[in-house]
């Protein structure tokens, strides 16, 4: 940027995340954004819902512990299914029966809006010593229908503890649109159970590519490009990287 003399804009990880699900892939112009939103950003390190309006993003809730998604890693580590946990989950999940075991849903226990993914966790470890899955390599093709069944209520509950939160917080706030994004956004049973809780309420739920679900280039992009539309480039000469950025901080 600076040998080319254009414009260099700082741009919050989180932020190009949050902005993902309004871009559209194979050149398709993105959405526009119509403020004020909810948006939820889940992924290996982030659970985090915020309100979004065009001049802030301002904090509602977020993770006390374990990420959504490294909930998904650890459990399927220990189950001996691999990286990343996500998507093959996903996939057993699929053919499972997510009512079976009523594994807990995370709450704080404080009466805050906080997501809490470890006690879920806890539990997946404990049913795995009882059936003796220590974490040796596992085919995911010739699990039992039993070890099934689990993982897909470990998924469940995993959608079950967003939606309740998501519910809790639209029901009150009375915004018509919920921003979905980060890796777990590409996650077919929370996508099929988001965009069906949305149509039952008359409110649009944007969900991202899928292509755009992992970091990539583009969401930052595109965030910076909002930013420059709204505020120029910023005066000083050189951004100052930062190890942690919260969402909702200058």
């Amino acid at each position: 940027a600076f040998a080319r003399g254009i414009p260099l804009v700082p741009v919050n990880h989180l932020e190009g995340h949050l902005f993902s699900a309004f871009l559209r892939a194979g050149g398709e112009p993105a959405l526009p954004a119509d403020f004020p939103f909810h948006g939820l950003v889940v992924s290996g390190g982030h659970a985090e819902l915020v309100r979004v309006e065009s001049d802030r993003i301002s904090p509602i809730a977020r993770t006390r512990d374990d990420a959504p998604g490294e909930a998904f890693d650890k459990v399927a580590r220990r189950a001996g299914l691999g990286y990343p946990g996500g998507p093959v989950i996903d996939r057993i999940a699929a053919r499972g029966n997510g009512s079976r075991y009523p594994l807990p849903v995370g709450r704080t226990g404080d009466g805050s809006n906080d997501f809490s993914f470890s006690g879920l966790k806890t539990a997946m470890l404990r049913e795995f010593q009882k059936r003796d899955i220590t974490g040796e390599p596992l085919d995911s093709a010739s699990l039992s229908p039993d070890v099934v069944d689990l993982l897909a209520s470990f998924q469940r509950a995993i959608v079950a503890a967003l939606l309740d939160r998501v519910e809790t917080v639209h029901r009150s706030a009375g915004i018509r649109m919920l921003a979905v994004s980060g890796g777990v956004a590409a996650n077919s049973e929370l996508r099929r159970t988001l965009s069906e809780w949305g149509e039952a309420r008359r409110l649009r739920v944007l969900l991202p590519e899928r292509a755009y679900t992992t970091d990539n280039a583009a969401m930052i992009a595109f965030a910076g490009l909002l930013h420059y539309r709204k505020n120029g480039a910023p005066e000083r000469a050189a951004p100052v990287a930062r190890s942690r950025w919260p969402l909702g901080t200058s």
